[in-house]
């Protein structure tokens, strides 16, 4: 979260660019700069951006895994439900019904867990 004295009119940047890098450096903290009043810039420490891009990559990568061993879970499950006879045959006639079914059932998981 930025701290309201974190947030400056691009003009007072231009004006004392070299005190707010060396803020920057001390404070680790991003500054935003605004224009007419409106966001349009943020400015922060190399280190701390880089820190950030590593950390955003991790998450990244955990949810790739995450995503993979509940595709693989689902696969199995789905095999297994196979080898025991659990599952239905569909024709090209009630095809429909089974994908307006699929549909519906993805609407309501989606109102329960909107996406973020």
């Amino acid at each position: 979260m930025i701290k309201l004295e974190n947030i400056h009119p691009l003009a007072d940047f231009k004006r004392n660019a070299k005190a707010f890098v060396d803020r920057i450096k001390a404070t680790k903290a991003p500054i935003v700069l605004t224009v007419n009043g409106k966001a349009e810039v943020v400015i922060q420490d190399a280190v701390a951006f880089q820190d950030m891009q590593n950390h955003i990559q991790c998450l990244k990568e955990e949810l790739r895994a995450i995503k993979l061993q509940a595709l693989k879970q689902d696969l199995a499950f789905g095999a297994q439900q196979l080898q025991q006879g659990d599952y239905i045959e569909y024709d090209d006639a009630s095809t429909a019904s089974l994908e307006s079914k699929i549909k519906e059932r993805g609407r309501q998981r989606l109102a329960q867990n909107p996406p973020l």
